[in-house]
């Protein structure tokens, strides 16, 4: 806890350090949201026959999921684009081939029509099975193409019926697509099994897993998803590292995503002129369970292989992501006259030390967040660290004058004292 505590403050950190001093050049910066794409949810329900279950608020798991839908697109924003899909709503047998099939599109991802989408949730019936594997993998393409940000929220009361179709593996291999989806993921009455598949899935694509237990509890919870998709979010861009510097893309200023192999190195290429700066952080996320001892590092390397400077770190326990971050400032040049002045090209490696138990899949790798920055390099002092300090200098300054001003004030306050104590 303590471990993943730190690097989620450094991983902020790191974040907030990038944002006050970047701005990516508008029209260029790779990831950057254009507000041509509306954002898209896809709430996909669990009509299997387990809905029936009276255990919240004294009524069906079904009627609870049909109040709190009814509720949800009411509230809708008007710039989502929303739509619904089911799981075990239609076939009743006992054929499990069949039944792992059983997953329909009931109101299709776009413009909402509230009295059409409730008139369509109010005909459910609970039915059948569970295939949460499959249902995903339809949702995901109900939500394919365009740009802007991309949500699926399950609402199950039950684990996958249909394996070994495992849907940890499908939110990984969705994941891997990188199409900027995320998974969110609500159980109803869970037990410890379906916790732990919920959780995973939503794990898997940087999304969130919650309890439920009650009918308000659901519909606040889908709210505020359905709302966060709304809300203006930088979409990384998928990109594939090489195992070479020289094969590696060229990256621009952006949000980028990958896959980081166990034991495999990522590269990528960076132009910077002179004058600029190149700044970059790189986080790598545990999307299962991994051993408690791991680390990343990341490199910023000549094209002839020679270290300019790295980031690193590590830990110990249970982590769900690590974070670094790097510098890189190329001076200006003495010889102005040049119109275009040539740009140096660094490679950025990209390496973690993570590693699973036997049983567990590494394919596909870890999801690998790449942030990269070319700006004006630092013009003045005060953006130079100074020994590590940078503008503390400042406080450290005032500290040691109002240090030294209470020290002589306390000392002229004692010999007066004890000077009137003499005298009495």
């Amino acid at each position: 806890m303590i471990t993943r505590t730190r690097l989620a403050a450094g991983a902020c950190a790191l974040v907030a350090a990038l944002a006050a001093g970047i701005a990516f050049p508008a029209g260029a910066s790779a990831g950057e949201p254009t507000g041509e794409d509306a954002p898209k949810v896809d709430l996909v329900l669990d009509v299997s026959g387990s809905m029936r279950t009276r255990d919240i608020d004294g009524g069906t798991r079904m009627a609870a999921a049909k109040q709190a839908f009814n509720e949800v697109l009411d509230a809708t924003p008007e710039e989502v684009r929303l739509g619904i899909r089911t799981l075990g709503a239609d076939y009743p047998g006992d054929d499990r081939r069949t039944g792992c099939k059983d997953t329909a599109r009931l109101y299709p991802v776009g413009p909402l029509d509230r009295t059409e989408a409730k008139t369509a949730v109010a005909t459910l019936v609970p039915t059948g099975w569970t295939p949460i594997g499959p249902a995903l993998l339809a949702a995901a393409d109900d939500l394919d193409g365009g740009g802007g940000s991309k949500r699926i929220v399950l609402i199950s009361d039950g684990e996958d019926t249909c394996a070994p179709l495992d849907p940890c593996e499908v939110a990984r291999e969705i994941a891997a697509k990188g199409i900027g989806l995320t998974i969110d993921t609500l159980g109803l009455v869970p037990n410890a099994k379906m916790r732990q598949q919920l959780s995973c899935i939503a794990e898997a694509t940087g999304g969130t897993y919650t309890s439920i237990e009650h009918t308000d509890e659901l519909t606040d919870r889908v709210n505020q998803l359905v709302d966060r998709a709304a809300d203006p979010v930088v979409t990384p861009v998928a990109t594939e590292g090489a195992g070479t510097c020289t094969k590696a893309p060229t990256l621009e200023s952006g949000l980028y995503t990958d896959r980081a192999g166990f034991g495999q190195q990522r590269w990528y290429r960076v132009d910077v002129l002179p004058g600029q700066e190149v700044r970059a952080s790189v986080s790598v996320g545990a999307d299962r369970a991994v051993n408690p001892s791991y680390g990343v590092l990341l490199r910023a390397v000549t094209v002839h292989g020679r270290e300019i400077v790295r980031g690193e770190a590590a830990g110990d326990g249970r982590t769900d992501v690590i974070s670094t971050g790097l510098r890189h400032p190329k001076a200006e040049r003495e010889d102005a006259d040049s119109d275009k002045p040539a740009a140096e090209t660094v490679c950025l490696q990209v390496t973690h030390s993570f590693s699973v138990a036997s049983g567990v899949k590494t394919t596909p790798g870890l999801p690998l967040e790449l942030t990269v920055d070319v700006v004006d390099g630092p013009s003045d002092a005060d953006d130079v660290a100074s020994f590590g300090l940078g503008r503390g200098w400042w406080l450290l300054g005032v500290l040691v004058l109002v240090g030294f001003l209470a020290g002589l004030l306390w000392g002229w306050l004692s010999r007066w004292r004890l000077a009137v104590w003499r005298t009495n």
